[in-house]
């Protein structure tokens, strides 16, 4: 991979927020959860579709604190806005697992 400059780095707003809805998407090409997450401040709540059906189902995600980028353009999936992506790592049969803070932090902060 070719590597970035810092600046690049500082490109990508990475920011952290609560997920406070969470609905199946069956819609999606793949199995796929809609996501509301609310980042507080002037950034409010966006939504994402994430594909992270293996390890999470809708009702166990609602409360949780996620990393997510949230300033690529929106991209229309199966007719829905995704507005953010959503941070995971792959496990070791490749599922998503998300990215979180290790404590408690106020929404929209930003990575650094």
């Amino acid at each position: 991979m070719e590597p970035i400059s810092f600046d690049d780095f500082e490109k990508v707003d990475i920011r952290v927020g609560t997920i406070i809805d969470a609905q199946p998407f069956p819609e999606a090409r793949k199995p796929a959860i809609q996501l509301w997450v609310d980042f507080g401040g002037d950034l409010g709540v966006k939504k994402s579709s994430a594909q992270l059906t293996v390890h999470y189902t809708p009702d166990r995600l609602i409360g949780r604190q996620v990393m997510a980028v949230v300033n690529f353009p929106p991209r229309r999936i199966a007719g829905f806005a995704s507005e953010i992506l959503v941070l995971g790592v792959p496990d070791d049969n490749g599922a998503v697992v998300l990215l979180k803070p290790d404590l408690k932090v106020p929404d929209g902060g930003k990575l650094f």
